[in-house]
């Protein structure tokens, strides 16, 4: 939908015509770096503003057939992302005593607690991306790991381990991706409903 008042520039107007309407986004970067002699970055950006603004409709061809195939594909990337630094994050935990390297376990300790987990509960609960600004995702992912991790905690004080560092961290972890879980499952069902029959 086109945003209302929002003037195009010449050069937005001229990269609209360039683009063909039923082109794959490779063929239009392509399209768009040849006849404006731009770098292929430098046009997908210019694709990328003008899909923004309402101007141009950008939509998976073919969505993956399963959820394996899914989590193999791109869109699993959040997943995979904060997979690595959930393993990078208890790898410095459990190994790492000694400065210089200790505020790298400090930096990933803190988003390993302070939002990795509120931002899965986020994901799962809005898997779309425009259901809430970046500001708001921000905020309250923030503010769930706020409420999630003394949760686990609680938990953890009724279990024979108790509140320890290797309990919480592994529990903050499994959750974590647990969720994660939860999130790239839906996104991946949103993608099959969001096919054509």
């Amino acid at each position: 939908m086109r945003p209302m008042g929002e003037e195009l520039s010449r050069e937005e107007k001229r990269i609209l015509k360039a683009v063909r309407s039923g082109s794959s986004l490779e063929e239009a970067v392509g399209e768009v770096s040849r006849v404006f002699g731009l770098p292929s970055w430098k046009a997908a950006w210019k694709i990328y503003r003008l899909w923004k603004k309402g101007y141009i409709d950008i939509a998976r061809r073919e969505p993956a057939r399963s959820f394996a195939s899914y989590l193999a594909s791109p869109d699993a990337l959040q997943l995979h992302v904060v997979t690595l630094l959930i393993a990078a994050t208890l790898a410095l935990v459990f190994t790492v005593t000694e400065p210089p390297a200790v505020y790298a376990r400090y930096l990933l300790g803190g988003a390993f607690v302070l939002y990795l987990p509120g931002y899965a509960l986020i994901e799962a609960l809005y898997p779309r991306g425009d259901e809430l600004e970046p500001l708001e995702r921000l905020a309250l992912s923030i503010g769930l790991s706020l409420a999630l991790v003394p949760l686990v905690g609680l938990v953890l004080n009724y279990t024979p381990w108790g509140i320890r560092l290797t309990p919480i961290a592994v529990s903050l972890a499994l959750l974590t991706e647990a969720l994660m879980a939860v999130a790239s499952y839906r996104k991946y069902r949103l993608a099959r409903l969001a096919v054509p029959k």
